[in-house]
């Protein structure tokens, strides 16, 4: 923050109130996007940041909020997370990072009346042990934004992208190419799948628009989205008598050991068989050859979790809770459009786009 610079000089500089000022910064009331926008660029000219110790004491609260994730080994977690720390530290705020491996208890800690000991204002959270049901046991008194696929009971805010709508159109994607044998890899048929069980459901819609059954031999189950998992049943499915010609795989780090498993067999992609992942991560972009992708707003899931969260500290009375759909799009790479739409991707950004 340039030395000096007050809430008071941002209100002079945008024009406004230094209650407007404190309203934007904190999220404490709702403004127009037009008056947030002209708040926000004198904060960005000015380098003002909050005075986070002042509020902290004035409020009691810890000026920390938790988010916790099942593994911090998955790539499309660790960018989702930089993305809520940047936005978390715009607003002040520190980051307190944690990992369940997906353990159903130690899950439940972190919504527990006794989680708020643990020195955090809120919690943004992945949960993969907890089934829906279990987010109903929570303190409800705990500011929580949750992503993934478990619904808002109306109590917390739900930010995730169309699983369903996104697996159409990947599956779509391959047989718009004149794939007929379309396997799919990730299914997760037990309690706690219901991501993986909606992109099953994506992937069976799009099969049934174009006319072209089910072969139920290529759905292959998983108990994680990883490479080892892709690489072992992309092997199974090439032991079929009648093995596919194209593979929707449930994330990228799926489709990553599919192509590895390809790679050994000696076949060649997408001419023997194309694939799809999901997630966009940035080793997917850079594989031999890039993967087609489904690509959520990372961004604007970070960016929306922070702000929906501490809406939810700052009030003292219960915020409605909201469903939010995040934006998603298919991007076209090698491993379905072949050398032609790996030239075009070579001068792509980070993020798949320019």
């Amino acid at each position: 923050m340039a030395k000096g610079v007050t809430l008071r000089d941002v209100a002079a500089l945008a024009g406004v109130s230094s209650r407007t000022v404190s309203n934007v910064v904190n999220g404490y009331a709702p403004v127009s996007e037009a008056m947030r926008e002209r708040v926000q660029r004198a904060v960005d000219e000015l380098g003002y940041r909050p005075n986070v110790l002042a509020r902290n004491l004035a409020s009691g609260r810890s000026g920390q909020i938790a988010v916790v994730v099942p593994y911090l080994d998955t790539p499309y977690f660790a960018e989702l997370l930089q993305g809520i720390i940047r936005a978390a530290r715009v607003q002040g705020y520190n980051v307190l990072i944690d990992q369940t491996d997906g353990d159903a208890e130690h899950e439940k800690l972190f919504l527990s009346r006794g989680s708020q000991q643990l020195l955090f204002d809120g919690v943004i959270f992945s949960p993969l042990g907890l089934a829906q049901s279990d987010l109903a046991e929570r303190d409800a008194g705990l500011p929580l934004v949750v992503l993934g696929e478990r619904v808002s009971d109306g109590s917390f805010d739900h930010i995730g992208i169309d699983d369903v709508t996104a697996s159409i159109e990947a599956t779509e994607h391959l047989l718009g190419l004149g794939r007929r044998r379309v396997a799919a890899i990730g299914d997760q048929p037990y309690r706690t799948g219901e991501a993986a069980q909606l992109r099953t459901r994506g992937y069976r819609l799009a099969h049934e628009r174009a006319g072209v059954p089910v072969r139920e031999e290529y759905v292959i189950s998983t108990p994680r989205f990883n490479r080892s998992d892709g690489a072992n049943a992309m092997a199974h499915l090439l032991d079929l008598e009648e093995p596919p010609d194209a593979v929707f795989c449930y994330s990228d780090l799926v489709a990553l050991g599919a192509l590895h498993t390809l790679a050994s067999r000696g076949l060649r992609v997408p001419e023997d068989v194309a694939i799809v992942g999901y997630d966009d991560i940035e080793d997917a972009r850079y594989s031999n050859p890039p993967v087609t992708t489904v690509s959520p707003d990372k961004k604007m899931i970070a960016e929306t979790a922070v702000e929906r969260l501490l809406k939810r500290i700052g009030n003292s009375t219960p915020v409605p809770g909201m469903e939010i759909r995040a934006p998603h799009r298919l991007i076209p790479r090698a491993s379905t459009m072949g050398r032609q739409a790996q030239a075009s991707t070579a001068e792509l950004g980070p993020s798949g786009g320019p």
